[in-house]
């Protein structure tokens, strides 16, 4: 999940250049679509080959964003998966494919942070006060009951559309996974309609194939990590055109100030407690949309101390920023410094 990275078109998300007169050819324009989806927003850019195709993907794109949304939100009682939390037994329930599956990539990312990262913790975010923003310090018996509630390893895949719980109150949230998971949705539908060139952006996680209809790269500007103000500090320059998706997390945004600490709502399921290291925010560059966003969250909740060497493990390119008193310091994965894909750009400072 992510507010930190924001394409450029136009004046406000992605910067294109004029139309070019190649022997007298014009530059295919660009298409644009946008809207509002699981209470965030989205936006399409992409050269559609047969413009009259538009109406078509648009609607759907919206048909899809409705029924992943019915599937796997937790915000509303009625989706798939807010039905399977409230289901108070240990028995084997009919979820349905995407979930299982989703839950089984969570798993890998899971057992690779060590367990940092986990979709059980909702009793502990809301234990702390984040889901209805007021703050709450637990005690420590408080604080233990709901660590019982916690854990990857209650939660069986029975089969591929059947999940169930080794404990009557589990509870799964998917919101640190699912986005990305819409992200690789919606870029399926466009390259289905032979759309080779394009952003997805939904809620600030995105993926890009191609360039842009003059040849140059896609190029998105990175907030920077502040949690007073909005400024961009750089800009990453997609100059391979190869599939590749961008996924950030911050804990500048959502927190607590409590008697002169802060508290991170990235919640660590070792402990019960918010994150209490110095990275502000991790961007991860992967070719699935899927799993970056898990591991944005996981690396995010790792640190960068020890999210760098597991990073460096599993050959994820990803870019921390550390608070270091007042300045912001970027340290790079090996994968990261290694890979050319991504361009990055400063921006002058504003």
């Amino acid at each position: 999940m992510s507010t930190s990275i924001s394409a450029i078109m136009n004046s406000a998300t992605v910067v294109f250049a004029g139309a070019l007169l190649v022997s007298c050819v014009k530059t295919p324009e660009l298409t644009k679509l946008e809207g509002f989806a699981q209470g965030t927003t989205y936006h399409l850019t992409f050269v559609l080959p047969k413009p009259a195709e538009k109406d078509a993907i648009a609607a759907e794109v919206t048909a899809e964003l409705q029924r992943i949304d019915k599937s796997i939100s937790n915000y509303r009682k009625d989706s798939t998966i807010e039905l399977f939390n409230a289901q108070q037994d240990t028995e084997s329930h009919e979820v349905n494919e995407e979930i299982v599956k989703l839950v089984e990539q969570a798993r890998i990312v899971s057992k690779a942070s060590n367990g940092c990262y986990d979709l059980t913790v909702k009793p502990l975010f809301e234990l702390w006060g984040f889901k209805k923003d007021s703050f709450n310090l637990p005690d420590e018996t408080s604080l233990q009951e709901n660590m019982k509630l916690v854990g990857m390893e209650k939660l069986i895949a029975v089969d591929a559309t059947h999940l169930q719980k080794t404990i009557q109150n589990l509870r799964i949230d998917l919101s640190s996974i699912g986005q990305g998971y819409s992200v690789s949705r919606i870029a399926d539908i466009l390259e289905k309609h032979d759309v080779k060139n394009y952003i997805v952006e939904i809620g600030g996680e995105l993926k890009t194939r191609g360039k842009k209809p003059d040849g140059k790269p896609w190029r998105i500007a990175i907030e920077k990590p502040l949690p007073n103000e909005r400024k961009l500090e750089k800009i990453a320059a997609f100059n391979s055109g190869e599939p590749m998706s961008l996924m950030t997390s911050g804990t500048y945004r959502h927190y607590f100030d409590n008697n002169g600490k802060r508290y991170s709502h990235i919640l660590d399921a070792r402990t019960g407690k918010p994150v209490e290291h110095n990275t502000v925010s991790v961007a991860v560059l992967m070719n699935d949309p899927t799993m970056a966003d898990a591991w944005s969250t996981a690396l995010l909740c790792l640190g960068s101390e020890e999210g760098i060497r597991i990073a460096n493990e599993k050959g994820i390119a990803a870019l921390y920023v550390d608070q270091q008193g007042e300045q912001l310091v970027e340290i790079p994965t090996l994968p990261m410094q290694n890979q050319p894909t991504i361009k990055w750009e400063a921006i002058q400072a504003q």
